[in-house]
């Protein structure tokens, strides 16, 4: 008996299969690239989790998440894909915006700044975060090395801690006179009101935490390895000195919300919620809309035939621990 051979496939038909393969090979790498930059915000939020489970360990109570965590998720990545479309508008308009982070130590400043640049070009949105100052620009004009880091045309510039470090820190601390305290106040509505004739769009937010969430922020990054270089002197100086900073806060408002440059309030004990309220609000001080881009087509590669490409010794990979 004779058995039956299955027909042999044309090479045609092989030829499919393997670009058919190859396709569904790249599906698969580009569906996994998308879940690792989802990760990013993940392993925030595991971190997230794992200092709630410090928060529970000292205050020994329940972990009560306040805002849905899909919802939150959802919302987020809604949020982060119109900020690309700002950025996108920011560009295309050489618009020129600075955003000023301000508030308590553990406020929840860094956070917001994470997700908001998490997804943006850092040659558009840039952070500055500028430490304490040298000797020489102690001698120059206060707000000298503050200038050097606005936004050309087309920027965005969000400042985590800014010019404002005078009326917090600085008082409280001592490290301005009372002389040099009373004439920041005079020159920044001033100074603030010429950088918006100057056609910066400029966005203050305070971000505003109680007596009792600073308490058990600070409790975490004590126990936490992880963050425990958060925690410098004068955050431990500035905990004990909770009535000064909120003399200064509160004259620091009183004096500096000017209808050209308002202060806005970002309710921060949920950090979850500050960060969306915080983002949907930026979303809304700059009107912006889509800007349409071409069609994006890979080119061919070229291939020539007469290149060899050179073997690369094994001693100069990383070791393949994982």
């Amino acid at each position: 008996m004779s058995s039956v051979k299955p027909p042999k496939k044309s090479a045609k038909t092989s030829k499919n299969i393997d670009k058919a393969n190859e396709h569904s090979d790249y599906d698969g790498r580009i569906r996994a690239e998308m879940l690792d930059s989802f990760d990013e915000e993940l392993e925030m939020e595991i971190d997230d989790d794992r200092m709630n489970e410090l928060v529970d360990e000292a205050t020994k109570s329940g972990n009560q998440q306040d805002l849905d965590r899909s919802f939150y998720f959802k919302e987020l990545f809604r949020l982060q894909g119109e900020l690309v479309k700002l950025q996108d508008w920011v560009v295309h308009k050489k618009l020129k915006v600075v955003v000023l982070f301000e508030g308590r130590d553990a406020a929840g400043k860094g956070g917001v700044i994470k997700r908001i640049t998490q997804r943006l070009n850092p040659r558009v949105c840039r952070v500055a975060a500028l430490p304490a100052p040298s000797e020489r620009e102690r001698s120059q004009w206060y707000f000298q090395r503050y200038v050097s880091h606005l936004p050309a045309g087309g920027e965005i510039v969000l400042f985590d801690r800014s010019w404002y470090n005078r009326a917090g820190v600085e008082k409280v601390m001592g490290f301005c006179n009372e002389d040099e305290h009373e004439e920041f106040f005079r020159t920044v509505p001033e100074f603030e009101k010429m950088l918006i004739r100057s056609g910066i769009i400029l966005i203050k937010y305070w971000f505003s935490i109680t007596d009792d969430e600073q308490h058990l922020r600070f409790l975490m990054r004590i126990h936490d390895p992880l963050k425990q270089w958060k925690l410098s002197p004068m955050d431990m100086e500035s905990r004990r000195l909770w009535e000064q900073y909120t003399k200064a806060k509160e004259t620091m408002l009183e004096l500096t919300h000017i209808p050209e440059a308002p202060w806005w309030i970002v309710e921060a004990v949920d950090k979850k919620k500050a960060r969306l309220n915080c983002i949907h609000h930026l979303l809304g001080q700059v009107p912006y809309g889509e800007i349409k881009h071409e069609e994006v087509a890979l080119p061919d590669r070229v291939h020539n035939p007469d290149y060899l490409r050179n073997p690369v010794p094994k001693e100069m990979f990383v070791p393949s621990v994982y």
